[in-house]
């Protein structure tokens, strides 16, 4: 007998559909389940590495690891990855597919809906119960004709639905009630209950709302979910870096101050959220000169179109400024796209990524990249080679990551390598990875995941505070294993679980 289903959907982006699909893995998994996510199609420059070298989105692997199981590459057969221009990298089962535009990718719908209906069919052959997440929202209803993940997969699988809807952005009402609306009568008939999310405040205040929800939405409200704030766990959309924006540096003198370039690409952002979490950091997404200020670091992050983003900080005269701190002494670390761009130049002999055949980068590393078709794709693991500036002490270290990149990068003198690699998609290697300054305070990375590491990123923050005059002692853990707990323990406190399981059990 295939695993049961149950699906999550939204009605917009961002109203925490993966937070929650993760929170129920969690849930699932304590009750004894065997449970995984799944995603059809997935919009996200976050992405993650498979043990098998594959590409997936970085919520679905996220929402794995509260399983308790590994990702795959069926948990989110296509992951779309948007480009400069009115085009898309479409990533099927972990490997590049095609790119196309979006009109061109509605015409491949049949090819790609044998794949996703076949990725979740294997699932339900292994698992007991499969929590599928929905994109967006099942009422744009110009989409649906395409629609690969929403109503389609929840009517294909026979999939119970939980919409949800997202009280802080205000308009709840009309979320969810316009969303039914919108519905046709057998895809509202799929909608078995109504969850309210990011609550703030007294819930009691809210027994009206839940009333008229239940009145005139014809679906039970579930829950009422607080707003859960800093959980930790990896979003999906860059929207959610608006939290973070900031228009001017702290000017707490006893507090690092660390800025993130936030590009308009940008991907793997959750790679900062070991340094969030950190007493005595504050951590800054910054698109503007006037905001960038003089901070302690400054991190340019990871991009899917590393030319058309660059091209984006000399348009901005980020470019300009960050090279003038670093001349100035200040410490830059580049990761992944950040790191390319840090280089002397970028080359793209055969159009992988955009039209531009050369241009230069930043100057700030003697490296020099090469992007070609062959897509690098794999988990790592390590220690650090540098013993100097942002990485004294750290020398040994260990670390563990992953890599998702199309560029080779070179090094020359008199830049020396960052890290060690003594593995690659579980296999044994003796190689290295980035490059660093000789003094240390300027260095790259293709390695995601960098600060996960706790001794390593307390070593880093560490030699930041002493170059600052300022005291540090020791540093947070950051453990992603009792985030899942806490979000699992405060979903679970405000949701009927014992209607839910009767909704799984299809039980009217």
């Amino acid at each position: 007998m295939p695993g049961r289903t149950l699906m999550v959907q939204g009605t917009m982006s961002s109203v925490g559909k993966s937070l929650l699909v993760a929170a129920l893995c969690r849930i699932f998994r304590q009750d004894g389940w065997k449970v995984a996510p799944f995603k059809a199609q997935n919009m996200a420059l976050n992405s993650f590495a498979t043990r098998d070298g594959r590409e997936v989105g970085r919520a679905q692997a996220m929402q794995a690891a509260a399983a308790g199981v590994d990702v795959t590459v069926a948990m989110n057969p296509v992951l779309i990855k948007p480009e400069a221009d009115a085009a898309a990298q479409i990533v099927v089962m972990g490997k590049p597919w095609e790119r196309l535009t979006a009109a061109d990718y509605i015409t491949r719908r049949g090819e790609l809906w044998r794949i996703v209906t076949g990725a979740l069919d294997a699932l339900r052959a292994e698992y007991d119960l499969v929590v599928i997440e929905g994109a967006g929202s099942p009422a744009e209803i110009n989409l649906k004709r395409g629609d690969l993940v929403n109503m389609a997969i929840a009517g294909y699988a026979g999939a119970p639905v939980l919409l949800v809807g997202d009280i802080d952005r205000g308009g709840v009402f009309a979320q969810l009630l316009g969303t039914l609306m919108l519905l046709e009568p057998e895809e509202r008939a799929l909608v078995r209950g109504l969850i309210v999310n990011k609550f703030r405040g007294d819930i009691a205040l809210f027994a009206d709302g839940v009333r008229i929800l239940e009145e005139r939405g014809g679906a039970p409200v579930l829950g009422v979910i607080p707003f859960i704030p800093d959980v930790g766990v990896a979003d999906e959309d860059s929207v959610a870096l608006d939290r973070y924006a900031a228009a001017s540096p702290r000017t707490d003198a006893a507090h690092l101050d660390i800025a993130v370039i936030r590009l308009p690409r940008v991907s793997n952002f959750d790679d900062i959220d070991p340094l969030r979490a950190e007493p005595g950091v504050g951590v800054r997404f910054v698109d503007r000169v006037d905001a960038l200020g003089t901070p302690d670091l400054i991190i340019v992050p990871g991009t899917k179109t590393t030319v058309a983003d660059l091209e984006f900080l000399r348009a901005r005269g980020l470019a300009e400024r960050i090279v003038a701190l670093a001349r100035q002494g200040a410490a830059v670390l580049g990761i992944c796209g950040g790191y390319q761009m840090l280089g002397r130049s970028i080359r793209d002999p055969f159009g992988v990524e955009s039209n531009v055949r050369e241009t230069t980068g930043l100057g700030l590393l003697p490296v020099v990249t090469t992007f070609d078709a062959d897509k690098q794709t794999i988990r790592a693991r390590g220690c650090v080679a540098a013993d100097r500036g942002l990485f004294a002490g750290a020398r040994h270290c260990d670390w563990q990551g992953y890599e998702i990149h199309m560029g080779r990068t070179t090094r020359d003198q008199p830049a020396a390598p960052l890290l060690h690699v003594a593995e690659r998609s579980e296999q044994t290697v003796a190689d290295a990875d980035g490059a660093i300054t000789p003094d240390g305070w300027i260095a790259g990375t293709y390695v995601h995941g960098l600060f996960d590491n706790d001794a390593l990123r307390h070593v880093l923050l560490a030699n930041l505070a002493a170059r600052k005059g300022i005291g540090r002692e020791g540093g947070a853990r950051f453990d992603r294993e009792r985030m899942y707990d806490r979000l699992a323990a405060t979903v679970r406190a405000r949701l009927d679980m014992q209607q839910l399981y009767r909704i799984i059990a299809d039980e009217r």
